[in-house]
């Protein structure tokens, strides 16, 4: 799987940490902010791995950030993209099947144990597996692009 990681300069460790064990699974990774600084601005980071997702350069996106709460608002801004702050494994495998999330951001005082099962979940999560998610989905991707007239 081809997977666009990035991280603000505080994230930086988990996102290292994170790159090695994804590559030590096979997994094609894109690190999308090779350089942080202390005043380094996260929605850039997020619109990147966004935009690799949009143009097929990747099939999923992980967002590194202290609270994780920033990266998923920057990056849910972005057509076509579904941004979910997971907090658990049950989180990460939902927001996937639910929800078809295609990037997800995380806490990362969770430790970096936490970190890697909530990755794996989201890695192998079956996406929309059920009619009425997939249903409520297409609602969310209608009303993003101005055609949903069922309110």
């Amino acid at each position: 799987m081809k997977i666009a990681i990035a991280s603000d300069h505080r994230g930086v460790i988990y996102k290292n940490e994170i790159i090695t064990y994804l590559n030590g699974k096979n997994h094609e990774i894109i690190d999308c902010s090779k350089n942080n600084t202390p005043t380094d601005d996260y929605p850039d980071f997020a619109f990147k791995v966004c935009q690799k997702i949009i143009n097929k350069e990747a099939d999923i996106g992980i967002l590194v950030c202290r609270t994780g709460i920033g990266m998923s608002i920057a990056a849910n801004k972005v057509r076509g993209i579904r941004c979910a702050k997971v907090n658990s494994v049950e989180d990460a495998t939902l927001c996937r099947n639910d929800n078809g999330a295609n990037v997800m951001t995380f806490n990362y005082t969770d430790g970096i144990n936490n970190i890697k099962k909530y990755v794996d979940a989201f890695i192998n999560a079956e996406v929309l597996n059920d009619e009425r998610h997939r249903r409520r989905v297409a609602k969310i991707i209608k009303y993003e692009n101005g055609e949903y007239n069922e309110l």
